[in-house]
């Protein structure tokens, strides 16, 4: 009986157990997932990868660049996703688009002996890509180090001890930056083609706090001074307006008695203009009244020629005596009244003067 139960107990034992062929196919698995997250995916997304890594990234900006057994290979490839050999081939991102490098606390010395500082200087640059591989085969990836860095150091030591400190803090503070970027450049194209210098910012130096104060102080006195010529030109400015507004009303004024007197005279024109229509119009119709009083007079004058006869005045006469109520008494009566030649030769003398 116990052999039995001890035989039944391992058989169920050996049927829970699975099969040797299955533990082998779990190893292997696992086996496989471990190698796959460690060689072929990266430990991150960095622009460096793992050194046992296969797969890899380059960022966008930059190019890939790759070390065998320490030497530079000529294969440059663009952003994205690629595959290198582990271990063996070592890779490094290189950007090729704007970048900028500061470099800091630059100490020089002044021509008259003053030490200065430069606390920062701003240099953008850009590494071509078709001189990628010539620029790091000559000066490594820290080539920036040796052209920006370390040159932007000999460069300013060099401006500065050839000039004062007035030179470099104001008079000439505001050339300091293309003076850097020309420097930067002539160098660069000479010896590195490939890095391109975009410009350069300066800062202003650090000086000692009483050489500053002494600046300071003259800053203000040029500001004072500053102030009061724009306070000069604004006087100025302020009676120049006044003089033109007052030329322009003088010369508004003129325009106004101009006009005011071109009406006067207009309207004097007028007046005379219109005088002379109605003396004109007088002396036409004048003269025609004259004409008419001529032509009646003359018309009359010929009548009466032809009417004054002597008979007809002799007529008239007797007439005028016989209409006449005088009555007259006495012993001699006029002879005026009775003598007919003598009144014929009066009427007579009186129609010959009115027919001249």
């Amino acid at each position: 009986m116990d052999d039995r139960q001890q035989q039944q107990q391992r058989r169920q034992a050996a049927a829970q157990e699975p099969p040797p062929s299955v533990l082998t196919i779990l190893f292997l698995l696992v086996a496989v997932i471990v190698i796959a997250a460690t060689v072929l995916v990266p430990t991150s997304f960095s622009s460096t990868g793992s050194p046992f890594s296969t797969l890899h990234q380059v960022p966008e900006g930059h190019v890939g660049v790759y070390w065998r057994g320490g030497a530079l290979l000529k294969n440059i490839t663009e952003p994205g996703y690629h595959l290198k050999l582990p271990i063996v081939t070592q890779f490094e991102p290189i950007q090729v688009t704007l970048q900028t490098d500061e470099v800091k606390d630059i100490p020089c010395g002044t021509k008259g002996g003053v030490m200065i500082s430069f606390e920062k200087i701003e240099v953008v640059n850009r590494l071509r890509k078709e001189y990628v591989y010539e620029t790091l085969l000559n000066y490594g990836v820290e080539y920036d180090k040796t052209w920006i860095y370390d040159k932007i150091h000999h460069e300013i030591n060099q401006f500065c001890s050839a000039q004062t400190l007035q030179q470099v803090y104001i008079d000439m503070f505001d050339q300091i930056d293309e003076k850097m970027k020309d420097a930067l450049q002539v160098d660069c194209t000479r010896y590195a083609p490939g890095i391109e210098i975009i410009s350069v910012r300066v800062t202003k130096p650090t000086i000692p706090p009483t050489i500053r104060r002494n600046f300071e102080q003259m800053e203000e006195e040029r500001t004072k001074a500053l102030i009061a010529m724009e306070r000069q030109k604004v006087a100025e400015k302020e009676a120049e307006t006044q003089k033109k507004i007052a030329l322009a009303e003088a010369e508004k004024n003129s325009q106004v008695s101009k006009i005011l007197m071109e009406q006067k005279l207009m309207e004097k024109d007028s007046a005379r203009k219109q005088q002379e229509i109605e003396n004109q119009m007088y002396l036409a119709r004048e003269k025609s009244l004259a004409d008419a009083d001529y032509y009646r007079m003359t018309r009359e004058a010929e009548a009466n020629k032809l009417k004054l006869t002597q008979e007809y005045l002799e007529l008239k006469f007797i007439e005028a005596i016989a209409n006449n109520t005088k009555m007259f008494f006495g012993d001699k009566v006029p002879n005026m009244i009775f003598d007919q030649r003598l009144l014929g030769n009066i009427m007579s003398d009186a129609a010959k003067r009115e027919s001249i």
